[in-house]
């Protein structure tokens, strides 16, 4: 089996996950500078999509939706945090851009790295180790 053999059963226990985990990232970052999402709901989904369009990228480019990363926490949370990098990386420079708010800042990208891969990493954690059993 490749290291990058990905099946349907992992994408889509994975995948749900994968964004609800960013969306809270951006949430509670959100909410702790002050913006109400129920009041500002784009402009909280403008502040995530770049991270989702970041991680549809890399997470699948980088392995993190294959059977070994499912399977291994070993495989699967190293790939998971390398490919959240990149997507970190990937969402810094779509914030840089004129059609998204914010910009590139190496300090909100530490952050995001920090946070937000802990949050990815401890909900693929989870999910890895619950499937194993």
């Amino acid at each position: 089996m490749d290291l990058f053999d990905v099946d349907d059963r992992t994408a889509r226990l994975f995948v749900l996950g994968d964004v609800l985990a960013i969306l809270a990232f951006v949430l509670v970052g959100e909410l702790s500078h002050g913006i109400d999402p129920l009041a500002r709901p784009l402009y909280v989904a403008e502040t995530a999509l770049p991270f989702v369009v970041g991680w549809a990228f890399a997470g699948s480019a980088l392995g993190a939706y294959s059977v070994r990363a499912r399977e291994s926490l070993r495989v699967g949370l190293p790939r998971a945090f390398v490919a959240w990098l990149a997507a970190d990386a990937v969402a810094q420079a779509l914030r840089a851009l004129p059609f998204f708010h914010g910009d590139a800042a190496l300090t909100f990208y530490l952050v995001a790295a920090a946070f937000g891969g802990a949050l990815l990493l401890g909900w693929r954690a989870l999910a890895t180790t619950v499937l194993a059993r």
